[in-house]
């Protein structure tokens, strides 16, 4: 194997689909991983590096939103979640275990293949605020400061836990106070969408940032603005 080919944890218990994706990911030069079980996946993801893990929700024994919950108790690898239901309840579940993005069966291989292309693009460019940005090391708002180089965020001097994608999100905003940035804009700049990705994912992953920082300061969430009809912006109270 290639030292610099990126390699692929492929998660589901159906045969089917793994050698499907398998096959598409190949074709597109990544190594390809599998496991057919939470298990046997959460092993291999804990014990090796992968650059993407495509995990399956609905998994025998220990199911895909435990694997993905454990794992990020160690690692920030990027996960996309494959689900057969796409309503939005199970999307904010998924995204609050920490998973990056969220695709619902049956899906196009060819598109998941592109979604690979962009997480990885993203971990290999680093975070999106180190990448568009030259700022110092922390940026420190009333009652919010984040460290960057640590990736902690602290309201009212607590630490809240965020996920590794809210974490970016807030820091691409914070990055450029009172500019306001369309769904399109995030989505390119914070997911690495160039040519398609669900707007929705924006909204979900706002909401849950504005929940967490809401639970320790509602004048911290209150920061983060909707301006109806185009987009989001940071705003720092005067």
């Amino acid at each position: 194997m290639p030292e610099l080919q990126p390699k692929v944890l492929v998660v589901d218990d159906e045969e089917r689909i793994r050698r499907l994706v398998k096959m598409y990911l190949e074709r597109n030069s990544f190594f390809v991983e599998e496991a057919e079980n939470g298990e046997e996946a959460l092993e291999k993801a804990l014990n090796h590096d992968y650059s993407v893990i495509i995990l399956d929700l609905m998994l025998p024994g220990m199911d895909g939103r435990n694997v993905c919950a454990e794992l990020r108790q160690h690692k920030d690898t990027p996960v996309i979640m494959l689900t057969a239901s796409g309503d939005e309840v199970n999307r904010i579940h998924g995204f609050e275990l920490g998973a990056d993005d969220y695709v619902v069966k049956p899906f196009s291989p060819r598109e998941l293949v592109m979604r690979v292309k962009a997480l990885l693009k993203r971990s290999q460019a680093g975070t999106a605020i180190n990448a568009t940005t030259n700022i110092s090391q922390i940026m420190t708002f009333p009652h919010l400061t984040i460290h960057l180089e640590s990736r902690k965020v602290n309201v009212q001097e607590e630490e809240v836990s965020l996920t590794p994608k809210e974490y970016e999100l807030l820091c691409y905003l914070a990055s450029r106070p009172e500019k306001v940035f369309s769904r399109e804009e995030l989505l390119r700049d914070v997911w690495n969408y160039q040519f398609y990705g669900d707007q929705r994912t924006v909204d979900t992953h706002i909401k849950r940032l504005r929940e967490k920082l809401g639970h320790v300061s509602e004048d911290v969430a209150a920061m983060i603005v909707t301006v109806w009809g185009v987009g989001y912006k940071f705003e720092v109270p005067e």
